[in-house]
């Protein structure tokens, strides 16, 4: 049986998925067709159910939570880290209020946090590829811009400033790491089934993290650019022990995440398989 699994091309995907791709996981009848989408994409796409198992941004689970439910294993946290909110020269928290603001995408976690921490403001932004996020608050076409994935990493380098750090907010506000991805399996899928997917997509993140440097030189070529010092930093930081398995304590940062923002409409406790 032929089982489509969709991700991002990013390194801590590949890093993740390593042993599935390379067939160091046994997957018994099962074949994995792996498809690299960005995740606004694929937040998109999962509203057609369109793959088996899907990437996610937590935030975009509740508009999807009849069609998915949410792996325990393959999520991205930011533990005290995560999207970053940047300028093209120093500007204060209250001088975002009015700004444009480039966002990844208006279903990503990386825009709910932003949102969160805007409150009582609400952000005026512009949904904008996330590769170009950095360019566009340099040209001086957005006031700010929220990054993501390695730009996280690169911002100084490329003369941006750092407003605050989303990550860093939440965990002082919460305590909680900050949910950011997540993998999620077909709800309509057989039980038998969505239990040996979890199986399989737990073992092959635990293979990665116990051959790290091979894993590692397989994320390298997803890095767009990023020199091995990095790209072993940034995987590090979201390849995890929550990425193998989220725990109560990772469960109750997604369920807190969400019922913050959105009060009105989380009706029940998210659904977790794994």
């Amino acid at each position: 049986m032929e089982i489509t699994l969709a991700h991002s091309p990013d390194a801590d995907d590949a890093f993740m998925f390593y042993a599935l791709a390379s067939g160091y996981v046994d997957t018994g009848s099962l074949s994995f067709t792996h498809i690299l989408k960005d995740i606004q994409t694929l937040n998109a796409e999962a509203q057609a159910e369109t793959y088996d198992i899907t990437a996610l941004s937590v935030a975009a689970y509740p508009s999807l939570a009849d069609k998915y439910q949410l792996l325990t294993s393959g999520a991205s946290m930011g533990d005290g880290y995560g999207p970053i909110i940047v300028s093209a020269k120093p500007m204060a928290r209250g001088e975002l209020a009015g700004a444009r603001i480039a966002i990844p995408g208006k279903l990503t976690s990386a825009y709910l946090a932003l949102r969160l921490y805007m409150q009582p403001d609400e952000p005026l932004v512009e949904a904008v590829y996330f590769e170009d996020i950095g360019k566009r608050v340099l040209a001086g076409d957005s006031a700010a811009g929220v990054l993501i994935h390695e730009g996280q990493l690169t911002y100084a380098a490329e003369g941006l400033h750092l407003v605050e750090d989303l990550g860093v907010w939440w965990k002082r506000e919460t305590g909680l790491p900050l949910p950011l991805g997540v993998n999620a399996v077909r709800r309509d899928m057989p039980e038998n089934l969505k239990l040996e997917l979890a199986r399989i997509l737990k073992a092959t993140i635990a293979y990665s993290l116990d051959h790290r440097q091979e894993a590692l030189d397989y994320a390298l070529s997803f890095g767009r650019g990023l020199e091995r010092g990095k790209a072993d930093t940034f995987v590090g930081m979201y390849v995890n022990d929550y990425t193998l398995d989220l725990g109560d304590l990772g469960k109750h940062a997604v369920q807190l995440f969400l019922e913050r923002g959105y009060p009105d409409s989380l009706k029940a406790k998210v659904d977790f398989i794994g």
